[in-house]
Order: structure tokens, then C-alpha cells, then sequence
């Protein structure tokens, strides 16, 4: 292995070679004759399947943003719902990604379910969810998940952990188990309409199965939610 410039880089193991790393997928094809009407009622059938076969938080998914200079950044989220109108997640406001979708709100979520050779991708753009639809789901949370969101300035520096942990076991202190925790002005929803989302199935010889939801009109943006159109087609996509 070398590095960016062409030197050697010391690996914990000389046989841990990604060049070197295959594995060959064995997954039952996809045809898009047996695609549901719509990308969201497929999304259901897979994600049950991904829950249905164990997978480790088969709601964890990659969201990726770009800054108004078009700087990208990516992490993982939990999905919190999904619908026919897209999938939503919660973050604090403050955060990067919520900058970043205040400035520019086209957005990438990738589903990795690999356990399964399977991946859903999905484009579209993010609006905040209203304040009501945050308060319902943030009463579902943990108790200690709703102090977090108070004790976490996300994605601003801290001086050290100590600095966190106290922040959280003051709040700890005002607000005991069993006490009603107010919601954060600073954090709530995003819901993802989505324009394309595709399903990934890992093939044989690399000759993955791809195929795509486009929704119609996605080339326009004639609707307040940056969504055109209310039909979907589907395409095959080479691998």
C-alpha cells in the first residue's frame, strides 16, 4: 500500500490489501417487473426485509449535503419516518448539515445494506418538518436522548469530554426522569422528497442490477417542496 504521494504506508497486517478485497454476489436479481408502483412502497418491502434478516440499525443511512461553494460532507443519520412524501430524519439546527441545507437543500441518502448486497440511493431536497410533527416525535425519545439534544452544541468544538458530560448531568439534574423536557427551539426534522431514488442489487461478475425511480418533471422545479411532477418512471441503469 502507499500513501497520496507514493510511499509506503505501515498496515496493521500486510494481507489487509483493499486492491485485494472481492467478494462475489450471489442475490437474486431485480427486474423491474416486480417493482412496486412507486419507489416509496418498494423502499417498505426492502427495509422490512433488511429488518426481517437482522441487520444491525437497517434505518442507518448516509446523507450527504454541500455548502453554498458546493464543499460536500457526508454522515450517518438515523431514519426516524418514511412515507409517501419522503424520509425524515432529526438533527440540531446548528449543526453542519443543517447549514449546509439552509444554504443549499439538495441532498444524497444512501442505504447501505450491504449484509445484503443491496444499497437504495436516493436524490432529492429537504425542507424542515413543522414544529408540531418535531414536538410528536421528540416526546418519543429516551429520556436521556432529549437531555443530548439540549447538552450538544452539534458540530461547534468543546474544550474536552468533561466539558460535555457536565453540560448533561446539570441538565440531568433540573429535568429528572419523569419530568416533561421542553423541545429545543434548535433541533428538529428534516423530510427528504425525493426525485430519484435506485435500487441496487449486488450480481455476479459485477454486473450489478440497477434500477431507478425518476420522478416525472424532475428536470423542472414547479412545486413549493423543489419536487416536480407526480408520476415516477423507472430506469435500468448499467453497473
Amino acid at each position: 500500500m502507499t500513501d497520496a504521494e507514493g510511499g509506503p504506508v505501515r498496515a496493521a497486517s500486510e494481507s489487509l490489501n483493499p486492491a485485494a478485497m472481492r467478494k462475489q454476489y450471489r442475490r437474486e436479481g431485480l427486474d423491474a417487473s416486480v417493482l412496486a408502483a412507486e419507489p416509496m412502497e418498494q423502499f417498505a418491502h426492502w427495509f422490512a426485509e433488511a429488518a426481517r434478516d437482522g441487520l444491525y440499525e437497517p434505518n442507518a443511512m448516509i446523507v450527504s449535503t454541500a455548502d453554498a461553494d458546493g464543499a460536500p460532507s457526508s454522515r450517518t443519520v438515523l431514519l426516524k419516518q418514511y412515507d409517501r412524501r419522503g424520509f425524515v430524519f432529526y438533527t440540531n439546527y446548528g449543526s453542519r448539515k443543517a447549514a449546509d441545507l439552509d444554504a443549499n437543500p439538495h441532498v444524497a441518502l444512501v442505504f447501505p445494506w450491504h449484509p445484503l448486497a443491496r444499497q437504495v440511493l436516493v436524490t432529492g431536497t429537504a425542507a424542515k418538518v413543522s414544529r408540531d410533527e418535531t414536538a410528536a416525535y421528540f416526546r418519543t425519545r429516551p429520556h436521556g436522548s432529549q437531555l443530548g439534544a439540549w447538552a450538544s452544541a452539534q458540530s461547534t468544538p468543546v474544550p474536552d469530554r468533561t466539558a460535555l458530560d457536565t453540560a448533561y448531568a446539570d441538565l440531568a439534574a433540573r429535568h429528572p426522569e419523569g419530568e416533561e423536557i421542553p423541545v429545543p427551539p434548535h433541533w428538529g426534522g428534516y423530510r427528504v422528497t425525493p426525485r430519484t431514488v435506485e435500487f441496487w442489487q449486488g450480481r455476479e461478475n459485477r454486473l450489478h442490477d440497477r434500477l431507478r425511480y425518476v420522478r416525472l418533471g424532475a428536470d423542472r422545479d414547479d412545486g413549493p417542496d423543489g419536487a416536480a411532477g407526480s408520476g415516477w418512471r423507472v430506469e435500468r441503469l448499467a453497473p
